[in-house]
């Protein structure tokens, strides 16, 4: 328990962070052009990896300060939206981008083929979550390039993994020291990571590895479609951030193995949040075990992330109601980014929390959220290869 003395500093601190922060950010808007709402975020991140001194990509920023250190972790799936980005504008200067993320990434792997966990740092320790997150960006790398620097880090990372591995599929042994151990059944996302270096190898033990990590994931699922034990702090209140980490891993390695029971798992999900969702598009950033709101702020990444999962549900199973959900929960989004800020560091990031002093990245900026934003709006965007297509809600 606080003790008095405690909760009143908190309190203040709280409240001087909020006055300190009040004039240094967009507070809402309505401009729902898409295209301008995918060049800024773009540019963002493009800033965000050009800090500093290394090709990785900024954690992000505290409002008010500058660019904060390289992430390996999510620096791993944003070289995914990169290889995105140079296919829809048909640019290779994004290609470069990516390969030059991935380089640095092997750079920095450690010798036991882990990635580390939190940001570029001296002392690094082990990481299963972040581990898997890269992976996905060195098997996007691998089947572009054929660059034997992606295979040979990919194999020594997926070898890692499988070291770490429960025989039930669980990852306990690992885990990030920034993250509560036994609480990680997001780490199927992880796991999708290790599906797709499989499929990119040819490695069958690698993809069974994922398997059983799925199949432990859905063995966690209640009947309402929440997971237990899926949350960096409060099992018990799970953010939807990892809530969508966990259907975005299943639909992968569902997609990868043929395995509908894994997507329907996540649709089973995916289905209680619409139900959660307002008229305005907003959606609470923690969930309790009976699918009600346990919190009165948005999770902004977890809301892109659900988006990007219904915009995936409503391809595979022919259902508008999760195309609508998608545009909705995008709306919501543009209106919350910041798309006329003076500060590089602020202008076209996407902020952790809505309100700005929500739990969840409180005052910053945050590289992940940014992506997560684009991948929304890019998966909506009609392309040559997947041209739009409006079904009817019923």
């Amino acid at each position: 328990m606080l003790n008095v003395k405690t909760l009143v500093l908190r309190t203040a601190l709280d409240l001087w962070q909020r006055r300190r922060t009040a004039g240094l950010y967009t507070s809402g808007h309505a401009n729902p052009d898409v295209q301008t709402h995918l060049a800024e975020a773009r540019d963002w991140l493009c800033r965000a990896q050009d800090h500093g001194s290394d090709e990785g990509v900024s954690y992000g920023a505290i409002l008010g300060e500058d660019f904060l250190p390289s992430y390996p972790e999510t620096t791993g799936y944003i070289i995914c939206t990169f290889l995105d980005l140079a296919d829809y504008y048909a640019d290779k200067a994004y290609l470069a981008r990516a390969f030059a993320m991935g380089v640095w990434e092997t750079r920095i792997q450690m010798d036991c083929g882990a990635v580390m966990g939190g940001m570029l740092n001296s002392h690094p320790t082990p990481a299963v979550f972040n581990t898997g997150m890269v992976l996905l960006g060195w098997a996007a790398l691998l089947r572009t390039t054929g660059d034997e620097r992606f295979r040979l880090a990919g194999e020594r990372a997926g070898r890692w993994l499988l070291a770490m591995q429960e025989p039930n599929g669980q990852w306990i042994r690992g885990n990030s020291k920034f993250a509560n151990a036994r609480t990680t059944t997001y780490n199927v996302k992880a796991a999708w990571g290790l599906a797709e270096m499989a499929v990119a190898l040819g490695n069958p033990s690698f993809l069974r590895a994922a398997e059983r990590n799925a199949e432990f994931a859905v063995s966690r699922q209640t009947r309402n479609g929440w997971f237990r034990d899926c949350c960096l702090q409060d099992a018990r209140r799970p953010l939807l951030h990892t809530i969508a980490y966990t259907m975005q891993g299943l639909i992968g390695i569902g997609r990868i193995t043929g395995r509908n029971e894994f997507v329907d798992a996540a649709a089973l999900t995916a289905r209680s949040l619409l139900g959660l969702m307002s008229s305005d598009g907003y959606l609470p950033g923690k969930i309790d075990s009976e699918f009600q709101p346990a919190a009165d702020w948005c999770c902004l990444t977890g809301t892109a992330q659900t988006s990007i999962v219904w915009s995936q549900l409503a391809a595979l199973r022919g259902d508008a109601c999760f195309a609508h959900a998608a545009e909705r929960a995008n709306r919501y989004l543009m209106a919350r980014h910041d798309i006329t800020n003076t500060n590089p560091a602020v202008r076209g990031g996407v902020l952790g929390s809505w309100p700005v002093h929500g739990a969840y990245g409180r005052f910053k900026v945050l590289n992940w959220a940014t992506k997560f934003f684009l991948d929304a709006l890019l998966i909506r965007q009609p392309t040559a290869h997947a041209p739009r297509v409006d079904l009817r809600c019923e």
